[in-house]
């Protein structure tokens, strides 16, 4: 990337990953279930980065007054039970600032609570925009170096196949170079510190800190 990248282009890396799932799915036919409409791993906080954050909140903001005015709603209901267990918490909730024991009992505690951007039908608000986390936690995956990511489906026992398959191959480092950019320029625009890459919060923090739509 010759300028620094924004969400835009941020979004157009992550894509890589739904054409690596779908070509996957192809080589496999009846195998993969993991697609949109699946809401098995779409609950409890979890951690994403900057650049994650920047396009969610360019995604939310694109989002029609009445679903954007539900998402932040449910956000800011979100954030009141998470500060109910971590009182001390403040913005801009870094995760790190947090600590990983902390945020993982944090999760814990909240694992049942549905993501602010699931809509009434099971439906993701912004799934052409969500997080990579999103886009990682089903098939496993094979980097160039022989480094694997496993899966992490919640469901997968119970589709035998999808389970036992072997780690699908695609270019991990790459995309992490280019990612890194990405942070970078994100940490850059919403921290006013690119140094501040590995910054990391929840989805939930990110869209209740977004006004919702004035009433008309």
């Amino acid at each position: 990337m010759q300028h620094a990248p924004d969400h835009h282009d941020y979004r157009a890396l992550l894509e890589r990953l739904d054409r690596w799932m779908e070509d996957a799915r192809r080589r496999h036919p009846g195998v993969v279930p993991c697609r949109a409409g699946c809401t098995a791993c779409c609950h409890g906080p979890f951690d994403v980065t900057v650049a994650d954050a920047e396009l969610l909140r360019a995604a939310v903001a694109a989002l029609p007054p009445v679903e954007r005015e539900a998402a932040v709603g449910r956000a800011r209901r979100l954030m009141d039970a998470i500060r109910v267990l971590e009182p001390d918490w403040a913005p801009p909730y870094d995760v790190g600032g947090l600590g990983e024991e902390r945020f993982d009992a944090l999760s814990d505690a909240l694992a049942s609570e549905p993501c602010p951007l699931l809509g009434a039908d099971g439906g993701c608000r912004i799934y052409a925009s969500r997080p990579l986390v999103c886009r990682l936690i089903g098939l496993p995956l094979l980097g160039a170096a022989g480094r694997v990511i496993e899966n992490a489906c919640p469901i997968q026992d119970r589709f035998p196949a999808y389970a036992s398959l072997a780690p699908q191959p695609f270019a991990l480092e790459e995309l992490e170079i280019l990612e890194d950019e990405c942070r970078r320029a994100a940490a850059g625009r919403l921290l006013g510190d690119p140094s501040r890459e590995d910054y990391e919060t929840t989805i939930a923090a990110v869209v209740a800190s977004l006004e919702p739509p004035e009433s008309g």
